[in-house]
Formats: structure tokens, sequence, C-alpha cells
């Protein structure tokens, strides 16, 4: 995995921090649960900001199956990026795979293919958006247990 510098992240317009790695394997998905747990150290130690436990083990699962989704259905790199705005962190994975993910209704005798549905079932909201080339996933995360993981999924 080719990532930032986790110092002190990236700062970018707006005052908003993030980092972003670039990834072409599949025994990358461990590297980029840890650059997750990272970051989310970096807000709370750093910036000083209450990221709770459960903010961080659900940014991991997220990233988990967003980052396996890509490797597993798009041929080239793709590209995870996590941002703070406000109260929330944004997890983006872009890959090269134009064809955008369907979020299949619970079907609790199907056997796997459930990765679309826990994400959205965790995440306050949900984005597919197509790209010149390939689409851009993006999952929001309260960063606070305080907040409702309430969230209404988006085909943009």
């Amino acid at each position: 995995m080719k990532q930032a510098a986790m110092s002190d992240g990236q700062v970018l317009p707006g005052g908003r921090t993030a980092v972003s790695a670039a990834f072409e394997g599949s025994e990358e998905i461990a590297q980029a649960r840890h650059l997750a747990r990272a970051f989310l150290t970096h807000l709370r130690t750093q910036h000083r900001l209450p990221v709770s436990d459960r903010a961080v083990g659900m940014t991991q699962l997220v990233v988990s199956e967003l980052v396996t989704n890509a490797r597993k259905y798009a041929p080239g790199p793709a590209l995870l990026t996590f941002e703070l705005d406000e109260d929330v962190v944004e997890i983006t994975v872009w890959d090269t795979e134009p064809r955008m993910p369907v979020v299949r209704p619970a079907d609790p005798q199907r056997v796997g293919q459930h990765g679309l549905e826990i994400v959205t079932a965790v995440c306050q909201d949900f984005e597919v958006h197509r790209e010149p080339v390939g689409k851009r996933v993006k999952a929001v995360i309260a960063l606070a247990d305080d907040q409702v993981g309430d969230m209404a999924g988006r085909v943009v």
C-alpha cells in the first residue's frame, strides 16, 4: 500500500483533515483497516475529538467491506481516503470498475454478498458516484456514539 504520511494528516481547504492510500492487492485489506484505526486515533489524540470505540470498529468494518469489494470486482489500482468532516469520518474508495454496486435485500439464506448490506446498516450515509474512470463509493460514520447510524443509501 502506498500511503500518505500520518504525521499530522493532510489539511484540506476548510480545515478538513484527510489521509489516503493507493493499493493493488487483496493482502492490503489488513493495512487498510490499520490505516483507518491510525487516522481515528490521530483525530482522538491530536485533534482531541470524541472518537468512540464503536466508531473505530464500524470504520474498520466498513473499510474491510469496501476494500474487499474493490479488490474483488475492479481490475487495477484503488484509492482509499479518510476525511474528517465536522463530527463524521468520510470513507471513500475509488476503483476502476464502472459497474455500480447493488445493495441486495436482506436474505438470511444467502451465503455471502452481504457486504454492502452491512455497510448501509452501520453508516449515516452511503453514496456511489460514477467517475470518468470507474466509480467512487463513500460511506459516512459518526465519530461519537450519540448520533444514530440511520442512513438512506443513494446511488448518484
